[in-house]
């Protein structure tokens, strides 16, 4: 029995430090444009709801790695609900695309007095770790006051720089770029095609 003792000892402290190196989860957050200096429009549009498919709505990065199959990054984590992150910089992009600093989300209190809102659903959000980020997504702009509204779809595969999940995150950044161009686009027309 003493003997059992002696070797399990060691084994369970081994066990125990092995437990003890585990790696720190690293974040990563989607970017947007730099904002312009001044406002030139006094536009308001309420970004949101934006919704995503549910095998990415997690906090794991959910990276492609095969036609049917997926993998979940447990130490490589979006800093915030995708969706959240999405909205964040889709806005900051609408601030910089149409001059306008009175964009902001769905969910702050004053997004009910605003001229237009931009309600956007996420169909495809493929992350390929060293190859690309695919987006795919389908959109409607509607104009407050008379509900006149404007749909499409956007349809984005940015090519990743490098095999970094960094590299990733900004290939997803420059395809929500491209979806913001095509809301912003759709605003404009919105905005010139009645009063």
């Amino acid at each position: 029995m003493r003997r059992l003792v002696t070797i399990t000892l060691p084994c369970l402290f081994l066990m125990l430090v092995g437990c003890g190196t585990t790696p720190n989860p690293r974040f990563y957050a989607l970017t947007s444009a730099p904002a312009p200096p001044a406002s030139s429009s006094t536009m308001s549009v309420s970004v949101g709801p934006v919704t995503i498919p549910a095998a990415v709505d997690r906090p794991q990065i959910v990276l492609t790695v095969g036609p049917n199959r997926v993998r979940l990054e447990e130490f490589d984590r979006w800093a915030a609900p995708l969706q959240n992150d999405i909205a964040r910089a889709v806005a900051a992009n609408l601030i910089a695309a149409l001059g306008t600093s009175r964009v902001m989300l769905a969910s702050a209190p004053v997004a009910a007095i605003v001229d237009y809102r931009a309600i956007i659903e996420i169909q495809q959000f493929e992350s390929t770790l060293g190859q690309a980020a695919l987006l795919d997504a389908v959109w409607a702009v509607v104009r407050t006051k008379d509900g006149k509204s404007q749909t499409g779809r956007t349809t984005a595969r940015e090519s990743t720089s490098d095999g970094s999940f960094d590299a990733l995150a900004a290939a997803h950044s420059r395809a929500l770029g491209r979806l913001s161009q095509d809301l912003a686009n759709a605003l404009r027309e919105l905005a010139g095609s009645g009063s």
